[in-house]
């Protein structure tokens, strides 16, 4: 086993947003109940590797979760060196070989990419097959139950085409992975508000004609059940409108009367806490004003816009639906800054953070069902 000396970084401060819980642990000790956290490492070629080192060099993270870290150890070093931290991890050949508790984070040294092979700020196939392949272990292992969450750096959507033909998103390369077709959806977390939506990564003009009454239930049924796990007790759903001015009775459309009122009606009836349809140019200031816990919106940009406005450093990208949490920062692989040390670790910080507070619930269930932990 490999480990270096730590020169630990300050400690983070603890979150504890409205509605939900808290498990930040600044000054006690590591607790045995720990959730693990199966960590990817994303493009070798932008911030990801600074922001690992900086993220494993955290004492306060050690306390709240045990880290269990894919990629090529090298690349980890190097951007250790980047960020001026020094790490102390158990370095393993394989996850088979992690003992089942671990005081320190563990990195499992796949070795698949030499630095020598890193073109930096550049998108190439060797840096997606890093990437990919680090994501697909980290994957595996939180199936297997040994782990309750996984977390990625940012990837680059170019080099992870590279590498796996037809790579859409990280939905359907889960999917892929995990051989299953599980309802999922990505959601955009800023805080204590989120952002859910009907469709995501299709082209604007098909917008339109893939909104439907089941589309939306499935999507405020989802967004409510992934809330509910990260700590609210009864989240509270904003709808925006599809139209100017949610239609304006009529004038400008009807899919807000035909199609998003009875869907909101139908979900109210199901328990839900939801109101809406609403103009989509000012939800967001209602629920950023705290009378909503989330806006569901009905296309990628409508909400993500607004997301980014209100905080592009802390914002998080949940995909949730599946058996475990996955999470990692809003913001890409910023290859404009790579190399230079000077990457902002909000929004990676609080994607962590969120990891684990959704995998306390995860290792709880599992030991409620007797699941493997």
């Amino acid at each position: 086993m490999q480990h270096a000396c730590v020169q630990f970084s300050p400690l983070l401060p603890s979150l504890g947003h409205r509605g939900e819980v808290s498990v930040s642990g600044s000054s006690s000790p590591p607790r045995p109940e720990r959730p693990t956290i199966a960590f990817a490492m994303g493009d070798p070629a932008g911030i990801s590797p600074e922001i690992a080192a900086r993220l494993v060099a955290s004492s306060e993270i050690h306390a709240d979760a045990q880290l269990v870290l894919f990629g090529d150890f090298r690349i980890f070093e190097q951007g250790a060196r980047i960020a001026k931290v020094e790490v102390d991890v158990e370095v393993m050949p394989s996850e088979l070989a992690i003992a089942p508790v671990s005081g320190r984070p563990v990195f499992v040294d796949l070795k698949n990419l030499s630095p020598e092979q890193v073109s930096p700020a550049t998108a190439t196939l060797e840096g997606g097959l890093f990437a990919t392949e680090n994501f697909r272990r980290a994957l595996l292992f939180a199936q297997s139950g040994a782990a309750d969450a996984v977390f990625f750096t940012p990837f680059n959507k170019k080099a992870m085409r590279l590498a796996y033909d037809g790579y859409d998103d990280e939905i359907r390369f889960v999917r892929d992975v995990l051989k299953t077709a599980a309802e999922a959806s990505e959601f955009n977390v800023l805080g204590s508000l989120w952002n859910a939506r009907v469709t995501s990564h299709i082209p604007l003009s098909q917008v339109s004609s893939a909104i439907s009454e089941n589309a939306i239930i499935r999507a405020t049924t989802l967004a409510d059940r992934c809330m509910r796990a990260a700590g609210f007790a009864k989240p509270r759903i904003a709808v925006a409108g599809l139209n100017p001015h949610a239609g304006d009775g009529g004038n400008f459309g009807r899919e807000e009367i035909e199609i998003i009122e009875p869907a909101v009606q139908q979900a109210r009836e199901r328990g839900l806490t939801i109101e809406g349809p609403f103009p989509s140019d000012t939800v967001f200031l209602r629920a950023k004003n705290g009378d909503f816990d989330a806006v569901l919106t009905m296309y990628h940009d409508q909400g993500q816009i607004a997301m980014k406005l209100m905080g592009f450093d802390r914002g998080v990208t949940l995909i949730g639906g599946f058996a475990f949490p996955i999470c990692t920062p809003a913001h890409g692989t910023a290859y404009e800054i790579a190399g230079r040390g000077i990457a902002n670790l909000g929004a990676s910080r609080e994607a962590l953070r969120l990891a684990i507070r959704m995998a306390f619930k995860v290792r709880a269930k599992r030991t409620s069902t007797g699941e493997a932990a």
